[in-house]
């Protein structure tokens, strides 16, 4: 009996303390006639950096579904950074986003759309359609 207790507490304790974040930047992806742009650019910074900062994990969830076209959003955990490495990774993203919305099709794609100033707190995430980013 006391292992089936056991157990269970421990499952609870892993499932209710699997998302670690509290505090995400939000990456948003909207679309102008044909689709929202590629996430690909803002991936491949994110893994960089992760890669050359040394960091362990870096939660990135996307949220799908956000409109007719395909809109979305990308929330980037930024708990376990420290403050120098968030400043970097808040440049790095608005460079990257800068350089993406620069370079798009004006009148075929949509836009990228970051403000460095905004932090989401978990709580104000919509849970409908969000998963872990893996690739």
């Amino acid at each position: 009996m006391k292992k089936i207790i056991l157990t269970a507490a421990l499952f609870c304790f892993t499932f209710f303390y699997s998302q670690k974040n509290q505090n995400y930047l939000q990456i948003g992806y909207a679309s102008v006639c044909c689709g929202p742009p590629s996430e690909k650019p803002v991936i491949s910074y994110l893994k960089e950096f992760k890669k050359k900062n040394q960091i362990k994990s870096l939660e990135i969830l996307i949220q799908s579904g956000m409109g007719r076209e395909g809109e979305f959003n990308v929330y980037v955990g930024t708990d376990y950074l420290s403050v120098n490495q968030k400043s970097r990774l808040i440049r790095g993203l608005m460079a990257t986003v800068s350089n993406q919305n620069n370079r798009r099709e004006q009148k075929s794609n949509g836009l990228v759309n970051f403000n460095s100033e905004i932090t989401v707190k978990q709580q104000d995430i919509n849970t409908k359609n969000l998963t872990i980013y893996k690739k």
